[in-house]
């Protein structure tokens, strides 16, 4: 069984590839990639069918959108033909925002619509296609913050909008004050972190209809690096399943496996190497049996389901 190409977040909302294309680490490489080639990146994404971009202003100590803005800029595409996701809300000590002098969050409306604004001119977009509070802000007033996500919607800024690490009831807060649905929420979860499985996150999402974004599916590249024993017995319960479904990556597998999860899972791929997310892409041809998914959630946990 395959799965389809695209997801809309909620019913009659936004639609987003059912794979998509994560900028986090966009130049984390040892040479900065000047803009012909992240045009050409992009390009080769959209063409593996991943036409939505996931974004946060502080990605890159604040320069990766500013990057594939430029890149964007050379791309032969049109704006139409792809999603743009940023996030905003948490404030680095960093020397490009010397104002601030330690790590927090911000949810009020003056700083929402300034990163937004920020975030629109970085990228050379007039919309952002889905925007998120990027970490639950302790100090939130539930009423300013939706106030000022709703303008953004109503001033044509954002299409929609939604949460990032948000728990269930940190969502429900925010949402009680919204004038329509959230979009989403992007929450952390692999085959390395399943705690989302029975912390209620993904229970949340399938009662309220919405489709998690699911950051660090590979669990941030430990999966493949990592020499713990969980690890270990996870590689080898992926590398199993391949064998019996003739896959030919890890990865494939690990993708497929958060796939085969009835909340309508999608992930956000974090490789900047087009032949890593076309190993990836594959996973969407592909749907594991339910002995296959519960054999990688043992290996996982390190013992049979109750």
């Amino acid at each position: 069984m395959s799965h389809d190409s695209r997801i809309a977040l909620t019913r009659d909302g936004v639609s987003l590839s059912r794979l998509v294309f994560g900028a986090w680490r966009l130049l984390d490489g040892g040479a900065r990639p000047d803009a012909d080639q992240v045009a050409r990146l992009i390009g080769s994404a959209v063409d593996l069918g991943l036409t939505s971009f996931d974004h946060a202003d502080i990605y890159g100590n604040y320069e990766v959108e500013a990057a594939f803005g430029a890149g964007l800029s050379r791309w032969a595409g049109k704006r139409e033909e792809i999603e743009l996701i940023s996030k905003c809300d948490i404030l680095l000590a960093s020397a490009n925002r010397p104002q601030n002098r330690l790590k927090h969050y911000d949810t009020s409306a003056a700083h929402i619509a300034a990163s937004v604004d920020r975030s629109l001119g970085n990228l050379g977009t007039d919309y952002l296609d889905v925007f998120l509070l990027h970490r639950p802000d302790p100090l939130m007033d539930a009423d300013e913050t939706a106030a000022a996500l709703a303008g953004l919607v109503k001033a044509g800024k954002v299409r929609a909008v939604g949460g990032s690490n948000f728990t269930p009831s940190q969502f429900d807060l925010l949402a009680s004050r919204m004038p329509f649905a959230l979009a989403t929420n992007q929450i952390e979860m692999s085959v390395l972190k399943t705690s989302v499985l029975t912390d209620g996150s993904l229970d949340h999402a399938q009662r309220l209809g919405y489709a998690p974004m699911i950051w660090s599916p590979l669990g941030g590249g430990s999966l493949f690096t990592g020499m713990e024993a969980r690890e270990a017995r996870v590689r080898a319960a992926l590398a199993a399943v391949a064998a019996e479904i003739g896959a030919g990556d890890l990865a494939t597998v690990a993708i497929a496996w958060l796939l085969r999860h009835p909340a309508r899972l999608v992930p956000v791929l974090g490789s900047m190497k087009p032949e890593r997310l076309a190993a990836m892409v594959k996973a969407l041809e592909i749907s594991l049996d339910r002995q296959q998914w519960f054999a990688i959630l043992e290996a996982s946990e390190g013992r049979p389901v109750a």
